[in-house]
């Protein structure tokens, strides 16, 4: 397993980040990794409902059906879902108001056979997309 987790203090408040953070339209404008929902975001937004999306990491693409798992409105977003060669990926955004600013952190996991194999560059090429998706997601909300 790799688990890869980025945090940062955004001006602005959580509300607004929620929106843009929630967006599947823009999500190529924040999202380092993303690449494209093919069908488009979830149909609604609720525990349970099932997307696709292409991804690129580590210079290579990957497909990965997501599951909503946990959904607090305005606070928790947490999605699991299958790539290819049997990995499982984990990512949850979690937003935390701290007066007009908002503390967004995301935490990341990969399972299965295929991680053990290049667990510490998958380590570190999620971390530095995770910390630049953070960056851009900032620039876009403050």
């Amino acid at each position: 397993m790799a688990e890869v987790s980025a945090e940062a203090r955004i001006e602005a408040p959580a509300e607004k980040v929620w929106a843009q953070l929630t967006d599947f339209a823009s999500y190529g404008e924040w999202n380092a990794t993303h690449t494209n929902f093919p069908n488009g975001g979830p149909a609604a937004l609720e525990a349970g409902a099932t997307f696709a999306e292409n991804m690129k990491l580590m210079g290579f693409p990957a497909e990965v059906t997501w599951t909503v798992e946990e959904l607090e409105t305005g606070r928790v977003f947490a999605i699991r879902g299958k790539g290819p060669m049997g990995v499982i990926v984990g990512t949850r955004y979690s937003l935390a108001a701290d007066g007009g600013a908002t503390t967004v952190r995301i935490d990341g996991e990969f399972t299965g056979a295929a991680v053990s194999l290049m667990a510490g560059k998958l380590k570190d090429s999620a971390t530095a997309a995770l910390t630049e998706s953070l960056r851009k997601l900032a620039g876009l909300v403050a």
